[in-house]
């Protein structure tokens, strides 16, 4: 069973609490027999645009066949201004195009793939970010089946705070254990 996580944080390097909580739920998919890839957005060279291929040669149609040769996907992002980050906003317009094939009236390269939302804030926004990607999945033909959702509100995760690491595992450990659980454990059913 093959996953593919798109990691929008806005940081390309040091500690985010968004990497953090997609490694932390990557050991319950790994217990679940689910592999996994991690692909940090702020890492690749995407361009704006709602097309798989653009004018100008960029990342986003390697990392599309990856969407395709998963059976999950998964995107994960922080909460600004009670939004999903401007990385997984750029992925969602460049897969417009799959909306397209859909009104043209062919079936969706994404049918029948498993779909999951992972998000980290400091105050609130979870509900509103996840009910906007479940929304953009079922759109697209992604299923999003109950408990897929590990979304972590906690004053820790404020932009200043400062917290290590190692800090974050051990808060996520202690609270979040069983979300993760159950959200690989629903994965892989719906998967199968």
């Amino acid at each position: 069973m093959k996953a593919v996580i798109l990691l929008a944080t806005l940081k390309n390097k040091g500690c985010s609490n968004t990497e953090t909580l997609t490694e932390f739920l990557g050991t319950y998919l790994t217990q679940q027999n689910i592999d996994f890839e991690i692909i940090k957005l702020a890492n690749h060279h995407i361009v704006p645009g709602s097309y798989t291929h653009m004018d100008v040669k960029d990342d986003w149609p390697q990392i599309y066949e990856k969407i395709l040769a998963a059976k999950i996907i998964l995107f994960a992002t922080p909460i600004w201004w009670n939004s999903h980050s401007s990385e997984l906003q750029r992925c969602i317009e460049r897969l417009d195009e799959v909306y397209d094939i859909i009104l043209s009236g062919k079936d969706s390269p994404l049918d029948g793939k498993i779909g999951g939302v992972i998000v980290t804030g400091d105050s609130d926004g979870v509900e509103h970010i996840t009910g906007n990607i479940a929304n953009f999945f079922c759109s697209v033909g992604v299923t999003v089946p109950p408990y897929t959702s590990l979304g972590v509100i906690w004053e820790g995760h404020a932009k200043d705070s400062k917290k290590t690491k190692s800090q974050l595992l051990s808060y996520y450990k202690r609270t979040y254990a069983e979300d993760a659980q159950a959200m690989a454990e629903s994965l892989l059913k719906a998967a199968k």
